[in-house]
């Protein structure tokens, strides 16, 4: 049996392009990171806190843990605290390209293999008028970097460089072949 452990209901529905076979099943991890981690050290180590705890408790099933953070010119950003943060990001982020990584952590019994990918994203110029109605639509509150590619983000997005999956939350076609190698 495979064990999400993600709460996100776009994993959910990206896993389902590997398997159907699967459940879902989280805890609650200290996501907090230290001051100047870098970003694919820091999807690493959160896919890991994720999925541990629950390999701990099905030492027979594979475990994926997953996370995912925007960073731009070293800097990560996650969810936004409330519509004037996911603005600043937003403005942050226009006309400019940022990097998406995934970090995914695969676990079962003593076996594990944690891997990342980072997919460049750039952004158009975005005007005031622009942000202020994506904010509107409420998907940047759910969402590190303050947007969702699969959603209403799209129109802020001119082109992407790397997996789309992967900006999405997760990278299906890499994790299908550490899966296939696991």
């Amino acid at each position: 049996m495979i064990i999400l452990a993600s709460k996100s209901p776009r994993r959910r529905e990206l896993l389902k392009y590997i398997t159907d076979d699967f459940k879902i099943e989280t805890c609650d991890a200290d996501e907090s990171l230290n001051d100047g981690i870098s970003p694919y050290d820091a999807v690493l180590y959160l896919s890991r806190i994720k999925a541990q705890p629950i390999a701990k408790i099905h030492k027979n099933d594979i475990v994926i843990g997953a996370d995912t953070v925007v960073a731009i010119d070293g800097k990560i950003l996650g969810k936004p605290l409330d519509t004037t943060d996911a603005a600043h990001m937003l403005k942050l982020l226009s006309g400019k390209t940022h990097s998406v990584f995934t970090g995914v952590t695969i676990i079962q019994g003593e076996k594990a293999d944690s891997f990342y990918c980072e997919t460049k994203v750039k952004f158009f110029d975005l005007t005031d008028k622009e942000i202020e109605n994506y904010i509107k639509t409420g998907e940047p509150l759910d969402n590190a970097g303050a947007y969702g590619i699969q959603g209403f983000g799209s129109l802020l997005v001119e082109k992407i460089d790397g997996d789309y999956f992967n900006v999405v939350g997760l990278p299906v076609s890499s994790l299908n072949r550490h899966l296939s190698n696991f």
